[in-house]
């Protein structure tokens, strides 16, 4: 409690004394002399002002990469056959006949080759008005190297006899010339695969463009189906006159068929009418122009 001068008067007027507390300093220790003279630490920097960077525009994550269809081997090989049947194609475009005929010997270009004895290039006038196109060879074919020697062969001579055709006598009106859609025989006389038609069918193109025929006549289902592109049974096809690359064809059954089919040798003989009769309405061939020129016009019917 704080008393004024007054108060204390009459305290001390009253007896009382009033008591006053003794304050006592501590001595000063030399630190605390230290410290106090010490001059006072700097103030620690200010921290730096930041200032915030400009926002940077959100970068677009990448497109996704386009998924490309990864390159097989199978796929590359297919590429390169193709390739080569290409520069073949060409190749055999352009042989004569003793060139296409060696390059049939020596054709390996499908597994054929493994099995077979002889190539079957064909057979007859190099120059004969008529070609015949048969499927595959057989047997007796393979071993003799020539198409149609077997049954199938002498049915086919008769039929050729009784138009007054032949494979090897008289004037390239009167002759035939006989060729295969395979030079090779398949094993067990199975069917033609469409692979080995495609690789064989230059050879047959090429024998077609040297030999200019009038008339081609088509023995067969895969016969039919290589120079027309048709899938249709003969039965449908037969009777009328198609084209190939503007030549007269006409389709008949193969003479292997007829063999176990006597009934259809009426047909056909009706086919061979056919062709005698288009042969016979059907302008002469230029016999001045040179063998292997390409017919001007193309297509089938």
């Amino acid at each position: 409690m704080s008393w004024n001068e007054r108060q204390r008067a009459m305290l001390e007027a009253m007896g009382l004394k009033l008591w006053t507390p003794v304050v006592v300093e501590a001595p000063l220790i030399e630190s605390d002399v230290a410290v106090a003279e010490a001059p006072a630490p700097p103030a620690p920097p200010a921290p730096p002002r930041v200032v915030a960077a400009p926002a940077r525009p959100p970068i677009a994550a990448p497109a996704p990469a386009r998924a490309v269809a990864p390159v097989t081997a199978a796929a590359a090989v297919d590429a390169a056959l193709a390739q080569a049947r290409g520069v073949a194609r060409e190749t055999i475009a352009r042989l004569d006949w003793p060139g296409l005929r060696d390059e049939v010997a020596a054709c390996r270009a499908c597994s054929l080759c493994e099995s077979r004895k002889n190539t079957v290039f064909g057979v007859g006038n190099e120059r004969a008005h008529w070609m015949v196109v048969g499927e595959a060879p057989g047997e007796q074919e393979d071993l003799q190297g020539e198409p149609f020697v077997g049954a199938a062969g002498k049915l086919l001579d008769s039929m050729l006899r009784a138009v007054g055709l032949s494979r090897g006598e008289g004037t390239p009106e009167r002759q035939v010339y006989i060729a295969n859609t395979l030079k090779c025989r398949p094993p067990r006389n199975r069917n033609p695969d469409p692979s080995e038609l495609a690789q064989c069918e230059p050879f047959l193109q090429r024998q077609i463009e040297l030999i200019q025929p009038r008339i081609i006549l088509a023995m067969g289902r895969f016969a039919v189906q290589q120079l027309l592109r048709s899938q249709e049974p003969i039965g449908k096809l037969r009777g009328r006159v198609h084209r190939y690359q503007g030549v007269p064809l006409v389709v008949t059954y193969h003479p292997a068929y007829l063999l176990r089919n006597l009934p259809d040798k009426a047909r056909a003989w009706e086919d061979l009418c056919l062709a005698l009769k288009t042969l016979e309405e059907s302008p002469p061939r230029d016999e001045s122009a040179a063998p292997g020129a390409t017919p001007s016009t193309a297509g089938t019917d």
